[in-house]
């Protein structure tokens, strides 16, 4: 049975099993576009349990998901979720709560590992087997602060490193993501499949993982808050690699709110709130001054005006606002980054796959899956190709010149002649500029295409570590588009006050209207 089978077969009995139990007024319960705050409430006050919370989810996976028009969100479910669920109710009966997640079903990307029995792929038919026997430390992190794992999403393969023509949200186990606005466009990617869900109420919220975009890129098209931490922030241990020096796993949420909940729990040291206090909903933008990059040529002229409007929400509220202008050090960043990329991803996922079962997955190296997706390539190479795979397969070891060259680069580019001379001007605090958006049509001939719109800042800040955050500004046509923030490194706390601050001015979300 391949993945979606999997997917489907235990959905059933999942459900099955979840509504034969519950009773009448739980299994009415609608989840759909409640906070976490809102769920633990009614958890408090026993309008729901956790099981019921977790069928209703499973109800509406089977519905609109799997069915439908298969949005395709979610790879795989986890047949202990259930169990999970009803051991954290009995744990509430007893007046034991683990934490601030306790009893809230949340998704996981497919490239974060957990004991339970759910394979931890990257989307490949190469790891479709590959069980871990213990939970990534994030993982571990949300199970002991209460959360149950629904399952696992969906994701551009290999994280969208695989091809230079790649259509995001594909993967060959998952096949292809659709936006939760609209099924015909692209959801973005890699963390498609979080995106989508946690846009669509498929979980109370989502995790996704990013190199440069990843997590920011389809949070803004599909209308959510995507949080990329600081870099080390959360640990990357049990997480399928492409950069360990830009990769890092963060928060797909509906609201600000529920972002700092998760980030909260995943991260290994404090988000970093500097002279403003730690309390988010205290905070008030009053004097806070924000450098605003300019809008890109080539964006949608809604998208000029929405970032208008979100600037002038920004300025209602107390902020200052001082235009900047990108520096000329941006433009020469492209010039290292897929170099750098191509040796730290050889070296990353050979020493990932070595610590795999070779009872469960065959391969070894990353020439290995370069070669089984050639013998698989009526699975694996039927949209896009491999061409990132073989460019990485011929690069040699961190300690060539031409590696050190491109790190040197890298750091000059975004971080010490870009982001840092950016934060060094007139006091600012943090940049704004236009997310990613509205989304394209899913082009499986030519791929994505990468028009105007996205962020310089967001690259940059994935390049050299920083925080970034996306928060929805509005609709284009019926599609999302988002605005994006960044602060200095281990400014996260900050970051998100300044979130949530214009998100409660803004109000600017709207919900997709899903297609069954």
């Amino acid at each position: 049975m391949d993945r979606r089978g999997f997917i489907t077969t235990a959905g059933a009995l999942s459900l099955a099993a979840a509504v034969g139990d519950l009773r009448a007024a739980d299994r009415d319960y609608d989840p759909t576009e409640q906070s976490i705050g809102s769920l633990q409430r009614a958890l408090a006050a026993g309008t729901v349990t956790s099981e019921a919370l977790t069928a209703a989810y499973l109800r509406r996976i089977a519905r609109f998901d799997q069915h439908g028009r298969e949005y395709r969100s979610v790879l795989a479910l986890n047949p202990n979720a259930l169990g999970m669920a009803r051991a954290l109710d009995s744990e509430r009966k007893s007046g034991k709560l683990r934490g601030p997640l306790h009893g809230i079903p949340i998704l996981l990307k497919d490239n974060i590992e957990t004991r339970d029995p759910v394979a931890t792929t990257a989307g490949s038919h190469a790891l479709a087997r590959s069980l871990r026997p213990a939970d990534a430390p994030l993982a571990a992190r949300l199970r002991a602060a209460g959360a149950i794992f629904l399952g696992k999403t969906n994701l551009s393969e290999w994280a969208n490193f695989r091809s230079t023509r790649s259509c995001s949200g594909w993967s060959g186990l998952g096949g292809q993501v659709r936006n939760a606005y609209d099924p015909a466009r692209n959801p973005s990617g890699s963390s498609a499949g979080s995106g989508v869900a946690a846009a669509a109420s498929f979980c109370a919220g989502a995790i996704g993982t990013e190199t440069n975009g990843s997590i920011l890129s389809p949070a803004s098209v599909n209308g959510l808050v995507g949080y990329k931490p600081t870099v080390g922030v959360v640990s990357g241990k049990g997480v399928v690699p492409i950069s360990p020096r830009q990769d890092t796993a963060g928060p797909m949420c509906r609201t600000v709110g529920d972002a700092a909940i998760l980030a909260s729990v995943i991260a290994e040291r404090p988000l970093g709130f500097g002279s403003h206090g730690t309390d988010i909903e205290a905070f008030r933008l009053r004097g806070v001054r924000i450098g605003v990059m300019p809008v890109p040529q080539g964006a949608h002229p809604d998208t000029t005006q929405l970032f208008a409007n979100a600037r002038a929400v920004l300025e209602h509220e107390g902020a200052v606002t001082v235009d900047l202008k990108p520096p000329k050090a941006f433009d020469e960043s492209g010039e290292y980054q897929l170099d750098g990329l191509l040796y730290e991803f050889k070296d990353a996922i050979n020493a990932y796959l070595a610590t795999l079962d070779p009872s469960q997955v065959d391969c070894k190296t990353l020439t290995d899956l370069i070669a089984f997706n050639r013998a698989h390539a009526d699975q694996e190479l039927i949209v896009f190709g491999q061409e990132i795979f073989e460019m990485a397969d011929a690069k040699g070891p961190l300690s060539d010149a031409a590696y050190q060259k491109a790190l040197a680069g890298l750091n000059r580019t975004a971080d010490v002649e870009g982001l840092a001379t950016l934060l060094g001007q007139q006091g600012v605090e943090l940049l704004m500029g236009p997310s990613n958006g509205p989304a394209d049509l899913i082009d499986p001939v030519w791929g994505d295409r990468r028009g105007g719109g996205s962020s310089q800042i967001a690259s940059a800040a994935a390049i050299a570590g920083y925080p970034s955050l996306t928060v929805p500004a509005g609709l284009v046509n019926g599609l999302p588009v988002g605005v994006t923030l960044v602060t200095g490194r281990n400014q996260d706390g900050l970051l998100l006050q300044v979130a949530r601050a214009y998100e409660r001015a803004a109000n600017a979300r709207v919900p997709p209207h899903l297609l069954s």
